[in-house]
C-alpha cells in the first residue's frame, strides 16, 4: 500500500514538474527549433520601411531593431539599419564603428549627404548594413528645425538610396528597419514619415499601456498631415516573464486592443539578450540556441510572412 502510494506520489511529482515554466519554456524551445529549421523567407514584393517607436524607454526598442534584422539576414534577406538614435546603441550592438568622425545619420539629415556614403557593412552578417548614429546626431533635433523639408529629410535620402542601389544593378533591399530614439522629435518624426510601417516594442509590465495612447495621436497626427499611408502593422511583447500572471494578463490586455497587429510570438525576459550587445552581437551570433535567440527568429519569421500593408 505503502509503495503503491509513494509511486502514485512520484509520478504526481514528475507530472508537476512538466508544467513547470522552466519545462514549458523548454518544450516550447524544442518546438520552435524544429520548426525553424524548415522554414523559408520569402523576399517581399517591395522593399518594407518599418519604423520600431516607442517614446517610453527600456522596452526593447534596439534590441528588438538589431535581432530582428539578424533573424531577416539569417533567412537570406537584404536589410539595412538606420540609427537615428544619438545614444548610437543600435550601432554598438551591429558592432559599427560610430565615434563622432565616422560619417553618420547626422551627415544625412542636416547635411544631405547620400545615404551610400554612411553605410557600413557588418561584420560577420552578410547582407545586413547599419547607417550609424553618432554622438553629433544628438544637435540634430535643434538644427533640423530652420531646414526646408525637415520633417522629410530622412524619406528622401532612403528613396534616393534605393534608386541608387538599382541605378548600380545592386540587389534590392528587402527591409529597411529604423531606430529612433525614446522621444517625439523630430528625429522620430523623420523616422515616422520615412516609413510605411510602425512596430511597436511593448514591454509585458504594468506601464505597458501607459503613453501609448500619446504615442498613436501622433502617429495619427502624422498620417494626416505628412504620411497618409503611415499605418501600425505590429505590436511585439517584450521581456514576457511567463512565470508570473502579471505578463499573462498585460498581453491579453494587448491583444484584446490590438488583435491584428499584435505577433502571436512574444520575446521572453532573457540575459543573454541584455549581454550581446556589450560583446558587439547580436543575440542570434552570441547564443543562437537561447530562448532569445529563437523568439526573434520567429518573430521575424511571423513579420515576414505578413502581407504588407
Amino acid at each position: 500500500m505503502r509503495v503503491a502510494e509513494k509511486r502514485e506520489g512520484s509520478s504526481q511529482g514528475a507530472g508537476s514538474m512538466d508544467d513547470t515554466p522552466l519545462m514549458r519554456e523548454l518544450t516550447r524551445d524544442h518546438a520552435r527549433r524544429r520548426q525553424l529549421e524548415e522554414v523559408e523567407f520569402t523576399s517581399p514584393e517591395h522593399t518594407r520601411i518599418v519604423t520600431i517607436a516607442n517614446q517610453k524607454g527600456g522596452v526593447g526598442k534596439t534590441s528588438t531593431t538589431v535581432n530582428l534584422a539578424a533573424a531577416l539576414t539569417m533567412g537570406g534577406l537584404h536589410v539595412l539599419v538606420i540609427d537615428a538614435d544619438p545614444q548610437g546603441n543600435t550601432s554598438t550592438a551591429l558592432n559599427i564603428e560610430h565615434h563622432a568622425e565616422v560619417p553618420s545619420m547626422y551627415e544625412v539629415l542636416v547635411e544631405s549627404a547620400p545615404l551610400s556614403e554612411v553605410v557600413q557593412d557588418v561584420p560577420d552578417m552578410e547582407r545586413l548594413q547599419c547607417a550609424p548614429a553618432t554622438i553629433n546626431l544628438s544637435g540634430a533635433e535643434i538644427e533640423l528645425v530652420s531646414l526646408v523639408a525637415r520633417e522629410n529629410r530622412l524619406r528622401n535620402a532612403i528613396r534616393e538610396h534605393l534608386e541608387e542601389r538599382e541605378a548600380q544593378g545592386l540587389p534590392r533591399l528587402d527591409y529597411v528597419l529604423v531606430d529612433c530614439p525614446p522621444s517625439l522629435g523630430l528625429l522620430t518624426v523623420n523616422a515616422l514619415v520615412a516609413a510605411r510601417e510602425v512596430m511597436i516594442p511593448i514591454q509585458a509590465e504594468y506601464y505597458a499601456l501607459e503613453g501609448l495612447t500619446l504615442l498613436l495621436n501622433n502617429i495619427d497626427l502624422i498620417r494626416q498631415h505628412l504620411n497618409p499611408d503611415l499605418v501600425v502593422s505590429t505590436i511585439l511583447l517584450t521581456m514576457y516573464d511567463a512565470r508570473t500572471r502579471l505578463a499573462a494578463q498585460v498581453a491579453q490586455d494587448v491583444r484584446d486592443h490590438f488583435p491584428d497587429q499584435t505577433l502571436e510570438t512574444t520575446i521572453p525576459r532573457s540575459v543573454r539578450i541584455s549581454e550581446a550587445p556589450s560583446y558587439g552581437q547580436t543575440v542570434l551570433t552570441y547564443d543562437p540556441g537561447s530562448s532569445g535567440a529563437l523568439a526573434y527568429r520567429a518573430a521575424a519569421f511571423e513579420l515576414n510572412s505578413r502581407p504588407a500593408p
